[in-house]
């Protein structure tokens, strides 16, 4: 295996998001023989429909399909609203999930992180995005990075917190070593 190719979701549809900055970040810390791409179509897939779950799936939803079975594995950031996930992330992951059981997220590494302006740092939207995915079939790693009071901690120009920069490497690690013991096990 050549390289590790990682597909961040950004759960959030706000243009200054700190989800998104957090992907960016992953991108800039990847260590070598990793690749994280940033998927920016959140904000164009419709609402879930069992309907049309199949080939009749909207170009938005077959894109988003496409570049998580093209990944090796998942990082989804997630903001928290009202004490859960988002509801346009939460409406992609149902779209992800489909075909039931062969799905393209189905024995996919996948880690969840967060960043919120309140104290726990999206814990319980991690915890929504790591239970949707688990049962999608996904192998979602255990804890992610939850960034609490993000405003500040985030916004420091030029400067990056030694706390947030360790969580994101350890969570690029896992998500690095759960590819690389699944294509040995393939193997």
């Amino acid at each position: 295996m050549s390289q590790v190719q990682i597909l961040a979701i950004p759960g959030s549809l706000r243009a200054a998001s700190w989800n998104a900055a957090l992907l960016r970040l992953a991108q800039e810390r990847a260590p070598e023989g990793v690749q994280v791409e940033i998927w920016e179509g959140l904000r164009d897939v419709p609402p879930f429909s069992e309907d049309n779950e199949g080939d009749s799936a909207p170009a938005t939803v077959h894109e988003l399909r496409n570049a998580i079975a093209a990944a090796d594995a998942l990082l989804v950031a997630t903001p928290e609203y009202n004490g859960g996930v988002p509801g346009q992330l939460k409406n992609a992951l149902d779209w992800a999930s489909r075909p039931y059981g062969i799905s393209a997220v189905v024995g996919k590494p996948a880690g969840v992180i967060s960043a919120s302006t309140g104290s726990f740092g999206g814990r319980w939207a991690q915890e929504d995005v790591r239970k949707a995915l688990r049962l999608s079939g996904a192998a979602v790693l255990g804890e992610g990075l939850a960034v609490g009071k993000a405003a500040e901690r985030l916004a420091v120009a030029g400067e990056v917190d030694p706390e947030i920069a360790a969580g994101i490497d350890d969570v690029l690690a896992q998500l690095a070593a759960a590819v690389t013991d699944r294509y040995a096990l393939a193997s």
